[in-house]
């Protein structure tokens, strides 16, 4: 079903020519409507089996779009043009006739335009932003017909207020303003800022990327005369404000200049001129509430700075960034790309798959080491498990959902039920806890496409996650445990360095607030105990129970999180965990959750712009390449790779026809740790010429022993090689 809603001062239509035979029969009067809500209408093939649930979300998109534009009469107009697969005429107009009749019974003034006909129409559309809407709904999705509570959680506008700045608050306010001084018409409906950036999202717009420049200008208009922004009353000027005031009134503050005014979550600076330079970085899409089913949206974002100076050392990492892009380097190195078919899930080539399966490894070892066991389990499961989770009360929109044989599936986006179910296979006593169980199951959230970002942000992934069954206690020795084992990935194996935040009770959650307050006590504690720094990230815990993330930042300073710790006193009850404890009763047992890289795919994203493609030898895909400078070279150079080869090392050999500066350049560009160059010399002594990736070049070096420094260098993991 798609659905065009116009909101409209009025609509004229008239029947002029079937164009159906069995078109209904009706005057060819000219109709006219006034103060009307117009539903464009079409009913598609894949409707044809869901009639009694197109009529229900036919009926509660009418009262919806009604309700936010105050419009009491409702014109249901069937329109085909909205779709080249049309459904059948008698569904099209069961649906119609259903859903006419429902909203009357609800005392909706409704006219319906003939089906089956072609009609001269005319209407004036009013300009507010929430004039036009538009709707493309799967009937045979879950979700399509929503439940009262459902419908409370899709609405929900979800903002993160609690890291806006006055100076990016501000920026924000300049932009608005600049953009609805060139652009009447454009709206600004909703700015916000973090530490370092800020957007604001605008309706009755359509921006250009040239248009960056003309508002950048009118902005730098502004700041330079140093105006005066004033605070003033909280008024909501549209819809999109009674949203944002309904949820977040106490944080939200009115400035203006002249006769334009802004909404914004914090502070501003109160002049103009308290920016002194900014630089604009894009335009892009978004749905207001993030939901692809409400209006589109134009975002810009920016960043405000300081100084001059601050705006140039910004402007001097972004574009080194450049130069590390994980997405430009995947691609570049052979390891990796995107397609348009599965938006959001890399394909991994063999190189690429290489540093994919030398990370498992590495975590593999040291799982043996630390007393987990891996297990494998299924990615589909039937809605009954997450309903026990809590997860399709609280994460549902985040997940993709199918219906086989009258039943609803969902491909995971976590592995803890999954967890549960194993632990619920035996009966445990304490004497058996803890139980550390490890997966690699390949996950998917279902995140929206406008926030997908190469491997940083991405549908499909896997988690190097485990999940921790332990008595109470049991718990600070256990995540004591997962923080060493933290350190010793990030700050041992890779040097990054990283910062912790803790994360507290949100919002929506799910439990008893004493348990959530003794759960942020535990991890405050073991983190004051060890002296770890750390921020606290308030309402920022997942709805289970409060967490510990571990972030770190990306060639260009973004940070990202990557490892996890999170104490969840919840999930245990609803799956009536228990084991026996030593007062031989029935207790509750704890589950810590905690990955340790987080995403692979994010890991790996910052190892490939950590280290500019420059891998250390053990992660490298192509450890040695040996280059020979003529054809008579190449067997020794055989000889040489065979004994690599064989030694368990990564080697190619490039034997082509090409002169050796190319063969050497080509190497080079592909960030290879080591070149092996087979020349006359190397034939008659039996030795080797080694070029390290600095470019240093050692003549005479002997076949075992290279080979054995080699290994030695790769059982150590050295970032030095």
């Amino acid at each position: 079903m798609k659905i065009l809603a116009i909101h409209a001062d009025y609509l004229k239509f008239k029947p002029t020519k079937r164009a159906l035979k069995n078109a209904e029969e009706v005057e060819q009067k000219e109709t006219t409507v006034k103060e009307c809500l117009v539903l464009l209408t079409a009913i598609e093939q894949r409707d044809e089996s869901h009639v009694k649930e197109g009529i229900e979300r036919l009926v509660f998109e009418a009262k919806d779009i009604s309700k936010q534009v105050k419009a009491t009469t409702i014109v249901l107009y069937p329109y085909a043009h909205l779709s080249p697969d049309l459904a059948k005429p008698d569904v099209a107009i069961q649906i119609l006739e259903g859903a006419q009749r429902q909203l009357e019974r609800e005392k909706y003034k409704v006219i319906r335009a003939p089906f089956g006909w072609y009609k001269a129409f005319e209407w004036k559309c009013k300009g507010h932003p929430l004039s036009e809407l538009s709707r493309s709904i799967d009937l045979s999705q879950p979700g399509a017909v929503m439940k009262k509570e459902e419908k409370a959680v899709a609405k929900k506008l979800e903002l993160d207020l609690h890291h806006n700045t006055p100076l990016q608050n501000t920026g924000a306010f300049i932009l608005a303003w600049a953009a609805h001084e060139l652009f009447p018409k454009a709206i600004p409906i909703l700015s916000l800022s973090t530490k370092d950036s800020f957007t604001v999202d605008f309706v009755n717009v359509h921006f250009q990327q040239e248009d960056l420049r003309k508002i950048g200008k009118k902005m730098d208009e502004f700041v330079q005369k140093n105006f005066a922004i004033k605070e003033g009353s909280v008024k909501a000027q549209h819809p999109f404000h009674d949203e944002l005031l309904q949820h977040y009134k106490k944080y939200v503050k009115a400035y203006s200049y002249g006769s334009f005014t802004a909404l914004l979550p914090g502070s501003l600076l109160l002049t103009t001129g308290g920016v002194k330079a900014f630089s604009l970085e894009n335009i892009s899409g978004s749905y207001w509430k993030g939901d692809s089913n409400n209006v589109m949206l134009q975002r810009i974002t920016g960043h405000a700075f300081k100084s001059e100076q601050d705006l140039k050392t910004f402007l001097e990492k972004l574009a080194a960034a450049r130069d590390h892009d994980h997405r430009a380097l995947g691609e570049h190195l052979g390891l990796l790309f995107f397609h348009e078919s599965s938006p959001g899930a890399a394909f991994f080539l063999p190189k690429g798959t290489i540093i994919y399966n030398e990370l498992l490894n590495l975590i593999r070892e040291e799982y043996r080491k630390r007393g987990y066991k891996e297990v494998l389990t299924p990615l589909l499961y039937e809605k009954n498990l997450w309903l026990t989770s809590g997860h399709w009360q609280h994460y549902q929109e985040q997940m993709f959902n199918m219906d086989s044989e009258g039943k609803t599936f969902s491909l995971k986006p976590m592995n803890c039920p999954s967890h549960c179910l194993i632990y619920k296979q035996k009966i445990w006593s304490y004497r058996d806890l803890p139980l550390r169980i490890a997966d690699f199951a390949p996950l998917h959230r279902n995140e929206l496409s406008g926030t997908l970002s190469g491997l940083t942000r991405v549908r499909k992934f896997q988690q190097d996650d485990a999940h921790l069954f332990i008595t109470e206690e049991q718990l600070e020795e256990e995540i004591t445990q997962v923080l060493d084992f933290e350190k010793f990935i990030y700050e041992k194996t890779f040097r990054l360095p990283y910062t912790m935040v803790l994360g507290t009770r949100p919002d929506r959650f799910m439990g008893d607030v004493k348990l959530w307050d003794k759960a942020e006590a535990i991890l405050k504690n073991i983190l004051d105990k060890k002296k770890i720094p750390y921020k606290i990230a308030e309402k920022d815990g997942a709805f289970y129970g409060p967490k510990i993330d571990l972030y770190v930042k990306d060639a260009p300073g973004r940070e990202w999180q990557l490892a996890t710790i999170q104490i969840d006193f919840q999930i245990p009850l609803r799956f009536y965990l228990t084991y026996e404890g030593k007062d031989g009763k029935r207790h509750t047992p704890i589950i810590v959750h905690r990955a340790v890289y987080g995403s692979l795919e994010r890991f790996i994203a910052l190892l490939i712009e950590h280290f500019a493609g420059k891998f250390p030898l053990w992660l490298s895909p192509v450890q040695v390449k040996i280059v020979t400078v003529a054809d008579k070279h190449v067997p020794f150079a055989k000889e040489i790779y065979d004994k690599l080869f064989g030694a368990g090392i990564r080697v190619e050999l490039n034997d082509k026809p090409e002169t050796i500066p190319k063969k050497i350049r080509d190497a080079e560009v592909e960030k290879v740790n080591y070149i092996v160059t087979v020349g006359d010399k190397e034939v008659e002594q039996k030795t080797l010429a080694v070029r390290s990736r600095g470019g240093k070049v050692q003549f005479g070096v002997d076949v075992d022993a290279f080979v054995r420094d080699l290994q030695e260098k790769i059982a150590q993991r050295s970032l030095d090689a």
